[in-house]
């Protein structure tokens, strides 16, 4: 068994030892993105976890940087819950099966807390709370603002009765004077207690980038972070009263353990490229290929000098323009991985994964050379090219998803493709939904790589994981034959 699939299983069973109690759950939502609910939630989450309680994080909508964070603090995985990915039933089963044996279940939402999809607001932070049923922590930056947050926090309470906001926190407070008006306009008008007041601070905690929030792996010093954030929070939240407005997680029949692994005798062996590069991973994925009979091997494309033996490689997305010097400097690795292609392995790649089997990435004025699988050249934007949920058709041919297959996803990127020579007809996706790779499509082939921009979530595509790891034995097989 290698480190990295100790390292992978080790997180799957994590937080076996259950409570005496039902959970208590709580979603933390704000006014809009960039309200303070990151700080709120990973702060709440570090300091329960320090004094002692276990804490099932989780993250609502298609986000990899603030699951890590949330990971990071609980010290546990975090799942994604996503309405739009995935079935309301599905959604909730996997909240129950993963809350279960925590002492609270903490969400952190997404946008603003009634964004959503459409003019109903399908598939808001909102509608997830209604769908478990928990009550809201809505965090309001009260920058330059006194008396107009009590209105806000109105506007909410009464937008959908449905809705239970539980408390409020005050975020980037300039002075004792300005909390003392918006806590007592906030209670007094609304009803709803105030739960906290977290200072304006200079220092942020969690720097910004062309991507949002700078994730775990590429921060400096990730554990000082969430040290600090569990110190705030400790000292700025009121932590007992933030336990008395959740609610109990019915858990009712959700009795399986979090996580269900097939363990077969000298299993299939898929590749997982995770390092600063690529850290794109929806947890539940890679508990997919397990739950198949996997073996998940970590891979480092950054020093690693070659692939290790795999039946199989997975390629998630990331930030490989950041590191795009090391990745194209380490040519013993591009070259192995291009033999292998050659040979046949099974690849599947999405959006920073298909930009490393590029042929290049040109960042502030220099091309670094890649992979090469695919004759495509790409530039970094300093506009999203794409975000957004997703919707494609696979009409193709290719090594995981049957002719016909639809697929609900999500895209954020800002590289662009600067040079490309082929048909966007050959494309093995249709876009119903979303910008795609190029002209309305989505999905390049050779042999048996598959490369999308589009991220998929297991539980969404349930047929996903099965096909990678049916591909990966008939590859086993087929290197077997004399």
């Amino acid at each position: 068994m290698t480190s990295g699939t100790t390292n992978i299983r080790n997180a799957v069973l994590a937080g076996n030892s259950p409570t005496s109690r039902a959970p208590l759950g709580l979603v933390v939502a704000g006014l809009s993105g960039g309200a303070g609910k990151s700080v709120v939630a990973v702060g709440l989450t570090a300091a329960l976890t320090r004094a002692g309680a276990k804490v099932a994080p989780f993250k609502k909508g298609p986000d990899y940087i603030d699951a890590g964070w949330l990971a990071l603090a609980a010290g546990a995985p975090c799942y994604n819950l996503d309405p739009f990915l995935m079935e309301r039933e599905i959604l909730r089963g996997s909240f129950l099966k993963h809350s279960r044996l925590a002492d609270y279940a903490l969400i952190e939402g997404n946008r603003g807390l009634f964004d959503g999809v459409d003019l109903e607001g399908s598939c808001s932070t909102a509608e997830l709370a209604v769908a478990l049923d928990l009550p809201v922590l809505l965090v309001v930056d009260c920058t330059k603002t006194t008396r107009t947050v009590a209105a806000l926090v109105l506007g909410c309470r009464d937008f959908d009765p449905r809705v239970r906001i539980g408390g409020v926190v005050l975020n980037r407070i300039g002075t004792g004077r300005q909390e003392s008006i918006v806590r007592q306009a906030v209670e007094h008008y609304t009803g709803i207690p105030v739960l906290g007041a977290l200072p304006r601070s200079r220092e942020d905690v969690f720097p910004q980038r062309h991507l949002g929030v700078t994730p775990g792996p590429e921060h400096e010093d990730a554990g000082a972070a969430i040290a600090s954030l569990a110190e705030r929070a400790a000292k700025y939240l009121d932590l007992p009263g933030i336990k008395a407005c959740m609610a109990e997680v019915a858990i009712g029949e959700a009795g399986a353990p979090p996580a269900k692994i097939s363990w077969v005798a000298d299993p299939v062996r898929i590749g997982v490229i995770r390092d600063a590069a690529f850290q794109f991973y929806y947890q539940e994925n890679l508990e997919a290929l397990m739950a198949e009979g996997a073996e998940l091997v970590e891979i480092n494309a950054l020093v690693d000098r070659e692939l290790p033996t795999l039946d199989a490689l997975y390629i998630g997305g990331g930030f490989p323009e950041n590191r795009a010097g090391e990745l194209a400097a380490n040519r013993s690795f591009l070259q192995s991985l291009r033999q292998r292609v050659a040979a046949g392995l099974p690849v599947y790649a999405e959006c920073g994964g298909l930009i490393y089997l590029g042929r290049s990435i040109t960042m502030a004025g220099q091309a670094h050379e890649l992979v090469g699988i695919f004759p495509v050249d790409f530039s970094l934007e300093k506009k999203p090219q794409a975000h957004g949920y997703t919707k494609l058709i696979l009409e193709g041919e290719n090594s995981f998803y049957p002719a016909g297959t639809r697929i609900s996803g999500h895209e954020f990127r800002y590289s662009r493709v600067q040079a490309w020579s082929a048909d966007p007809a050959g494309l093995v996706g249709r876009m119903e939904r979303g910008v795609g790779f190029a002209e309305g499509r989505d999905g390049l082939v050779h042999k048996n790589v598959l490369a999308l921009y589009t991220h998929i979530h297991a539980l969404g595509t349930p047929e996903w994981a099965p096909a990678l790891v049916k591909r990966a034995w008939a590859f086993r097989k087929a290197q077997a034959l004399p």
